[in-house]
């Protein structure tokens, strides 16, 4: 976060988002920065969690990424492969267009996501993660355009089974989707060290957005 900070430049007392927020703790450091900040998510018991460290210039809401913006933000960040989330190309896209709405003008977008290039080339199907004498037994698979993850395992005589998915977007159909919105791209980075991304190496894609 604070190298993302340092390559955006932003001003003093910018207003930020924070999109999906979780319980908050990248939008509380960007606050503890000097910034304005707004957290937002879908999850009730993340928001209620995360609202114990509001102040004057940090407060959080639910909010649900496809319904648009009434505020304008110097910057938006969406991070940790939080994009995505929906079923539907349709829905992912609504997703993008109220980010760019949501900028205040010269305003930029932070999308941190997955190579999904590296993903599926290093996509490991089966393991088994022990933890706390619990085996968890994770199944890993691409499926009609998502990357599907599986959880099973049992505590206490109870199995349990989740599922997270999240849309395999490679580089090329993510990049159309961004021109489609009418967002340009200004920079893209491969790490949280903000190395130059290199398709064929780099685990992480994170993009710098715009309005064209």
């Amino acid at each position: 976060m604070q190298n993302l900070v340092t390559f955006l430049d932003l001003a003093p007392g910018a207003k930020l988002l924070d999109l999906p927020c979780g319980k908050g703790r990248h939008a509380l450091f960007l606050n503890q920065l000097g910034y304005d900040v707004i957290g937002a998510d879908l999850s009730e018991n993340s928001i209620a969690y995360a609202k114990q460290f509001e102040n004057e210039q940090l407060k959080f809401e639910r909010h649900d990424m496809r319904t648009a913006f009434t505020t304008k933000f110097n910057a938006i960040f969406n991070l940790f492969t939080s994009f995505g989330y929906f079923n539907s190309t349709e829905e992912n896209t609504v997703v993008l267009n109220n980010l760019k709405n949501g900028l205040a003008p010269g305003g930029r977008i932070v999308i941190d996501f997955m190579n999904a290039d590296y993903v599926s080339k290093h996509l490991v199907p089966k393991e088994c993660i022990q933890k706390s004498g619990i085996d968890f037994n994770i199944t890993r698979s691409i499926s009609k355009g998502h990357i599907v993850k599986e959880i099973s395992f049992e505590a206490g005589g109870t199995p349990y089974h989740y599922v997270e998915q999240v849309a395999f977007l490679p580089f090329k159909q993510l990049t159309e989707m961004v021109d489609l919105a009418g967002l340009k791209i200004q920079h893209t980075f491969g790490d949280y060290n903000l190395s130059p991304f290199d398709q064929e190496q780099s685990q992480r894609l994170i993009l710098i957005l715009s309005w064209v």
